[in-house]
């Protein structure tokens, strides 16, 4: 189980496995992630100063190979930080930096099977849970953009896939259509209207995969968790500074990307909100976004990709419906709950958040058109 408690005894001999620099004085839990048990170590160094590590248990019910996870997550850094030095940047602050084990390893196992790892911890920086200004969705879009630019020449097929078909959203469709037929717990019957509006929606599910096996969109290395509370900003400047949780880089579309910051960061309520008249599209977030994202990218997007950006919007919020949805009718096995239906509210706002993108169709159509203008003209 990954919800047990973990006493102070036991992260202290975890952590003793790794090349942590100083003495662990101070552990407490960080950060509200869905999936992974993630701790700030607290560590005083010889020389009396203060230096912090983030270590985490990795939910190898989910991740089901964590060695192939890790070779993922050491080999994007290293590429990124290479990068990123190239760039004259501080790769200590804009990418993560995994800490090894003392034998060498990007991760340890212990005799209970679970698998542990450690980055070091960024410090100064902020993480927003919702946008609080259309400057910050542009300055995480323009982060965004300019990891898929970073990564553009990065061999994406030799990337492992750490969750099969995560976002083939076909093979999504068919897991809550057996969700839906088996129907475990009776709970059916109170998401019928739910139910009905995804099963509507089924021509939806293989607008994008199609284009990528007919050869008319690129396959890319992509983060595929782009919610913005993955994104860390610097605490002075405000600055999109640093992608994390690379849990789920692997090949995909950059229309992945896209759209989960959209469904994410333009909604104008919480992922979990359980009044849906407060749920809709911000158009000038939208944009904002939009605008920071192309400019990140740099060029390095096709024109067909460009033009499907609206889709990757409607298609990444969707399928993040219908996975909360497909969740709640098996029992709230995936996603962490801290409520009664609590992924019943999560797929009704993503469903909510569909409608809306549907009736501002055209209107999102034009914004991306005219931010593809704009780029054009200031490059």
């Amino acid at each position: 189980m990954l919800n047990e408690n973990l006493v102070p005894d036991r992260i202290s001999q975890v952590i003793s496995r790794f090349a942590a620099e100083g003495r662990l004085t101070e552990t407490q839990p960080y950060g509200n992630g869905h999936i992974n048990d993630t701790f700030l170590l607290t560590f005083r160094t010889e020389d009396n100063h203060t230096k912090r590590y983030i270590l985490q248990r990795m939910n190898n019910n989910i991740f089901k190979n964590p060695c192939q996870l890790m070779e993922n997550v050491v080999n994007i850094t290293e590429y990124l930080r290479k990068m990123i030095l190239s760039q004259g940047g501080d790769p200590d602050r804009e990418t993560l930096n995994v800490v090894r084990t003392l034998d060498g390893a990007s991760y340890y196992e212990d005799d209970s099977h679970n698998f542990w790892r450690v980055f070091l911890f960024i410090e100064d920086t902020i993480c927003l849970e919702m946008v609080e200004s259309p400057r910050d969705f542009y300055d995480s879009g323009a982060a965004l953009g300019n990891f898929q630019r970073m990564l553009a020449d990065y061999p994406a097929e030799t990337l492992h896939e750490t969750i099969p078909d995560f976002h083939h959203t076909p093979s999504r469709f068919l897991a809550f259509q057996r969700a839906v037929q088996e129907d475990k717990l009776g709970r059916a019957a109170q998401a019928a209207e739910e139910i009905a509006f995804a099963l509507a929606r089924e021509k939806d599910t293989a607008a994008l995969t199609d284009l990528l096996q007919a050869g008319k969109l690129p396959l890319r290395v992509t983060h595929n968790d782009t919610k913005l509370n993955n994104i860390l900003f610097d605490k002075t400047t405000k600055k999109a500074l640093c992608i994390v949780d690379l849990d789920t880089v692997m090949p995909g579309l950059s229309l992945y990307d896209f759209g989960d910051s959209i469904r994410f960061g333009a909604s104008t309520g919480a992922e979990d909100e359980p009044d849906l008249s407060r749920i809709e599209l911000d158009l000038t977030l939208f944009e904002a976004f939009t605008e920071g994202f192309l400019k990140g990218c740099a060029g390095s997007l096709t024109p067909e990709e460009i033009r499907l950006l609206p889709m990757g919007a409607k298609l990444m919020t969707y399928e993040c419906g219908i996975r909360f949805l497909a969740d709640f009718l098996e029992g709230d096995s995936y996603f962490k709950i801290h409520r009664e239906n609590h992924n019943l509210d999560r797929a009704r706002t993503q469903f909510k958040l569909v409608a809306d993108m549907e009736k501002k169709w055209d209107q999102m159509a034009e914004i991306v058109e005219k931010c593809t203008e704009r780029q054009v003209h200031t490059t």
